[in-house]
């Protein structure tokens, strides 16, 4: 039979619907990407935020026409499901079977007997996905959920308190994935910093990120979602002195006052989150820092907002998202009862980001006349330009450098670029002619 595939949310969501297909595919079905032409048809929604679920819920909707045609079989798992398991069940007729992230352990075993009427056991495996990222790069997952409990956040209900994976097998499948000729490696989870505190009792990143480092054929490393009261001193001297980890931090602050991020259940303040992202910019000379905003959470005040504007005026990120507070049902933000109006969460969210845009162009001309190592992964429609990305480029999250044509280029290489122009989020660059 043929299968399609659909992905929603994040990346560590991708890593388990590679885990899906990589089961189908050891059990002989055939993968196909046009769902038109799908006998069963996979959904791995996202739950997070409601625009999360309102995709989800019209993207079940958009594939439950297929079973007007080829489809025989709807299924729909991931953290919407998790979350709502019930109310789906009652309202979606359509779809044939719902698994929630509980239930994965049994995941083939409800798949077959819907699809088979018999009981055939197997279980998701890092090591038997199919990578769904292209020739070059694969993320890492290195934990399962999160134990922050940002009252925000409804992660660690959906997705249970955080466990890291085996050192060992997270190294395993690094190799793995370099034997296949993965050069670059993102490595994941909710909350990088903390991986292997619960299983070795110490936090082992900078350890691990130096090990996967050792494996031959491995060019990039990047690492993402670094919580700033758990950066160490370690972490940064590995990323500063280490040249195949990606000189890039990715640490999601939310906001920088201190009453705000009490209230967020943050562990940092205002004036932690400054010194960290100073001690970084300090001792790694050209490194990338990433943030993540959230404006509108409930009691901020407009000054609380303006402490929060100048601090990015002043700080000038690299990169920047500012999101608009989602009220999350179940969660302890949600039961304040002081919630900001949308229109006023809209705007905020808007100013920031028109700010942030102002400070990404003026970061794109500084690189003028700088030369960069760029992977080159596609070619624009007319011909005129090869995509890459730098070490500043987070894949499908950041910006690319588009490099004049020339016939020497190869896609999946790496070469050296001159940059010569900037846009507000992407470079133009040209090989340099000796």
């Amino acid at each position: 039979m043929k299968v399609a595939f659909i992905s929603l949310g994040c990346s560590k969501n991708l890593v388990v619907t590679e885990e899906i297909i990589g089961l189908f595919k050891k059990h002989n079905y055939e993968i196909v990407n046009d769902a038109s032409e799908a006998e069963i048809i996979i959904i791995n929604t996202c739950g997070f935020i409601d625009s999360a679920k309102s995709e989800g819920i019209d993207t079940i909707l958009e594939m439950s026409d297929y079973k007007k045609d080829n489809c025989k079989y709807l299924i729909v798992t991931g953290c919407l499901v998790e979350r709502y398991i019930e109310d789906l069940e009652k309202e979606m007729p359509e779809v044939d079977l719902f698994i929630p992230i509980r239930d994965y352990d049994k995941l083939w075993e409800q798949i077959d007997i819907l699809v088979n009427q018999r009981n055939t056991k197997d279980q998701l495996d890092f090591h038997n996905r199919v990578l769904s990222t292209g020739d070059n790069m694969a993320y890492l997952k290195i934990a399962e959920g999160c134990s922050n409990y940002c009252t925000f956040c409804a992660i660690p209900y959906i997705q249970g308190k955080y466990v890291s994976r085996d050192y060992d097998d997270i190294l395993l499948e690094a190799k793995e994935l370099a034997d296949k000729g993965i050069s670059e490696l993102v490595v994941i989870a909710q909350d990088t910093t903390k991986y292997g505190v619960d299983l070795y009792g110490k936090p082992r990143l900078a350890e691990l990120l130096e090990d996967i480092s050792k494996i031959e054929g491995i060019k990039w490393i990047r690492f993402l979602y670094s919580y700033p009261e758990t950066i160490t001193d370690e972490l940064i001297e590995t990323v500063k002195n280490n040249k195949k980890i990606c000189k890039y931090f990715d640490i999601p602050i939310q906001h920088i006052n201190d009453r705000v991020l009490k209230l967020m259940n943050r562990k940092s303040d205002g004036k932690s989150i400054r010194k960290i992202v100073d001690k970084i910019r300090k001792e790694i000379p050209g490194v990338i820092v990433r943030t993540t905003l959230i404006v509108g959470f409930p009691t901020e005040k407009e000054e609380e907002f303006e402490e929060l504007y100048d601090f990015v005026k002043e700080y000038k990120f690299d990169r920047l998202g500012a999101f608009a507070y989602s009220c999350e049902e179940g969660t302890a933000a949600s039961k304040i009862k002081e919630q900001i109006d949308e229109d006023i969460k809209e705007d905020r969210r808007n100013r920031i980001m028109l700010l942030q845009q102002g400070i990404s162009k003026e970061k794109m001309q500084e690189k003028i006349g700088n030369k960069y190592t760029v992977i080159i992964e596609s070619m624009t429609e007319d011909g005129k330009y090869f995509v890459g990305r730098s070490y500043m480029d987070v894949p499908s999250e950041d910006g690319v450098i588009y490099v004049d044509y020339d016939p020497s280029i190869v896609i999946n290489e790496y070469i050296d670029v001159l940059i010569y122009g900037g846009s507000e989020y992407d470079l133009y660059a040209k090989i340099e002619k000796k």
